[in-house]
C-alpha cells in the first residue's frame, strides 16, 4: 500500500493535513474519505486501520486532520461543526480535481455526523458509513458542558475535553444547535451502513437506533460487539473495515482490476516501513491478501506470516491434484482435509546421509479421505499426494534471478 501526505486548502485558506492511502496495485477502482472523531485526528490507530482495510477493496482512502485538530493550521474553536462540514467539501473537491471525485464517506462519532451532512451536499457521494455516530450534534456538548456557563460569561474559556485542554467560545458552541440531523438523514436518501458498539458508553446505542429509524432504506446496521467508542481494539477497527469494505460493493459498479505489474509477472507486493512495520500488501492476479507476523514478534497480525501462506500454498496444491486424480479414475473421494506443519531438524533427526550435517525445513502433512474408498485407492492417493506441483517444487532445489526496477 502506497501512502502519501497532501496539505488541502479549506474555505478559509488553511491548510488541512491529509494522507491518501493507495491499493498495493495503486489503481484505485474509487476514493473514500474518512471523518475523524471529536478531538482525535486522523493518525488515530481505528482510523489508520480502517483506511488500511479498505484499500485491500480497491479503494483510495484519505484520512485527514480537521481544523485545528493533528497537524492541520486552525485553532480548535473554529473547528465547529459547520467547520467540519466544510472541511469534508473542501478534501471532496481537492480529490476531484487532482484524482477522482470521492464516491464513499466514512465518519466517526461525530465525524459520522458529519459525512451524514456532508453527503447530503455531494451528489458525487453514493454511500455513507457511520461509526458510533450520534443521532443529533448536540449530543457532543455533554463532553464540555461544565465550561458552558463559563463561555456565557466571557465568551471564550478553556475546557477539558478527555483529559486535554480546548479553548473554546460562543460561536463555537452555539454552532452545535444549527444543524437538524435528523432532517438531513430522512433527506438523505443514500445507501447508508450505520455500525455502533451496544456497549458504547460516549455515544449511546439509542443513536444508532434513531439514526436507522430516519433513515430511508437502502439502509442497514450492524453492531460492534464488546468494542468501546474508540475502537481502542484493533480486531475492532479491522472487522469494521471489512464490513464496509464488503458492503459497498452492492452498491459500486466492478471494476476491473489492474495489475500493478507492467511485465506480467504473477504477483506484487508493497510494504511501507514508516507505517506498516510488517504488514505487506499483495495482489495475485485478482485477488488481493496480506501478509504480516504475529504479535509476538512485533508485528500487527493483520494476515497470515509468509510461512503461513507456504503452508497454505501446500494444502491448496495437495486437494487440487487429489480431487483432479480422483475424478479422473471415478472414484468416490468426497471430501480431503490437510494439516500441514513446517518445522526444522537435523540431517540425524529426517535420516538422510550428507556430507555437512545441518538443520532443513522439514513438512509434516496429514491427509483425511473422505468417500467410499479401498485400501488400495488410499494407498494411491497418499502417494499423489506427493506429487502436486507445490509439493515437488519444495522438495527440489529452486534457483533464483534477483534484480533492481526503477
Amino acid at each position: 500500500m502506497k501512502r502519501s501526505t497532501l496539505t488541502i486548502p479549506n474555505k478559509k485558506g488553511q491548510q488541512l493535513n491529509a494522507v491518501l492511502e493507495l491499493p498495493v496495485n495503486q489503481k484505485p477502482n474509487f476514493f473514500a474519505i474518512f471523518a475523524h472523531c471529536f478531538t482525535c485526528s486522523s493518525s488515530l490507530s481505528a482510523v489508520r486501520n480502517i483506511s488500511k482495510v479498505l484499500t485491500n477493496y480497491g479503494f483510495g482512502v484519505v484520512r485527514f486532520d480537521f481544523t485545528g485538530l493533528g497537524k492541520s493550521e486552525g485553532k480548535f474553536q473554529e473547528s465547529h461543526f459547520s467547520a467540519n462540514v466544510s472541511d469534508l467539501i473542501a478534501v471532496s473537491d481537492y480529490m476531484q480535481q487532482h484524482y477522482q471525485a470521492p464516491s464513499l464517506l466514512v465518519g466517526h462519532s461525530l465525524g459520522g455526523a458529519a459525512v451524514i451532512t456532508a453527503a447530503s451536499k455531494l451528489s458525487n457521494v453514493k454511500a455513507v458509513a457511520t461509526i458510533g455516530a450520534p443521532a443529533e450534534v448536540e449530543h457532543v456538548t455533554h463532553l464540555f458542558s461544565h465550561g458552558l456557563h463559563e463561555v456565557e460569561e466571557k465568551g471564550e474559556v478553556e475546557v477539558n475535553i478527555g483529559g486535554r485542554p480546548f479553548k473554546i467560545n460562543k460561536d463555537f458552541v452555539s454552532d452545535f444547535g444549527k444543524t437538524d440531523l435528523p432532517s438531513i438523514v430522512k433527506e438523505l436518501r443514500k445507501p447508508i451502513l450505520i455500525l455502533h458498539s451496544p456497549i458504547d458508553t460516549v455515544v449511546g446505542i439509542k443513536n444508532a437506533e434513531k439514526i436507522y429509524i430516519n433513515a430511508r432504506h437502502p439502509k442497514s446496521f450492524v453492531t460492534l460487539d464488546n468494542a468501546d467508542h474508540l475502537l481502542t481494539n484493533p480486531d475492532d477497527s479491522k472487522y469494521a473495515g471489512n464490513i464496509i469494505g464488503t458492503w459497498v460493493q452492492r452498491y459500486f459498479s466492478k471494476k476491473e482490476n489492474v495489475n500493478l505489474s507492467l511485465n506480467n509477472e504473477q504477483a506484487v507486493g508493497h510494504l511501507n516501513l514508516v507505517e506498516d512495520n510488517f504488514t505487506t500488501n499483495i495482489k495475485v492476479s485478482n485477488h488481493k491478501l496480506i501478509a504480516d507476523e504475529p504479535a509476538s514478534v512485533d508485528g500487527y497480525d493483520f494476515g497470515p506470516s509468509p510461512f503461513d501462506y507456504l503452508n497454505a500454498a501446500l494444502i491448496a496444491c495437495t486437494t487440487m491434484t487429489l480431487k483432479m486424480y480422483a475424478n479422473r479414475k471415478n472414484w468416490d473421494l468426497q471430501e480431503v482435509q490437510v494439516h500441514v506443519t513446517r518445522t526444522k531438524k537435523t540431517s540425524e533427526e529426517i535420516g538422510i546421509d550428507v556430507e555437512k550435517p545441518n538443520r532443513h525445513d522439514f513438512f509434516t502433512k496429514k491427509i483425511k479421505l473422505i468417500g467410499n474408498l479401498d485400501e488400495d485407492q488410499r494407498k494411491r492417493l497418499l502417494e499423489i499426494a506427493s506429487k502436486c506441483p507445490v509439493h515437488k517444487s519444495l522438495e527440489n532445489k529452486a534457483y533464483f534471478q534477483s534484480s533492481l526496477i526503477d
